[in-house]
């Protein structure tokens, strides 16, 4: 076996397919990305990223935590502006909410993680 078949096992970067789509698509389309972020044992962490800046974020997040009854808040990024955080594994349910509340058209969503 060389030292290029081993593969760091565990570690894995959520942002870095997003960072490589985002630059091939620079300027065609505005996208929201929910990605998946693992924590400690069984609990992850699921973001919403993209949205518009018109929109209200905390009453968003608001109606996220009424609907999906988790945990979340709104998190100020240098890069990425503003990110919306939830508890647990919410990719189907955000994305399903973004299309039934007409916030996002669902070829606009983009949804990341394993």
């Amino acid at each position: 076996m060389s030292d290029l078949d081993f593969q760091a096992v565990g570690v894995f970067d959520p942002f870095a397919d997003a960072n490589a789509v985002e630059k091939s698509d620079a300027g065609t389309k505005e996208y929201v990305h929910v990605r998946i972020q693992q924590r400690n044992g069984r609990k992850s962490l699921t973001t919403v990223q993209g949205l518009k800046k018109e929109y209200n974020y905390n009453k968003i997040l608001k109606d996220f935590k009424k609907e999906f009854c988790c945990n979340g808040t709104v998190v100020q990024d240098t890069e990425l502006g503003q990110v919306i955080q939830l508890q647990g594994d919410q990719r189907k349910n955000v994305s399903q909410f973004l299309v039934q509340a007409g916030l996002v058209k669902k070829e606009n969503i983009k949804i990341h993680g394993f």
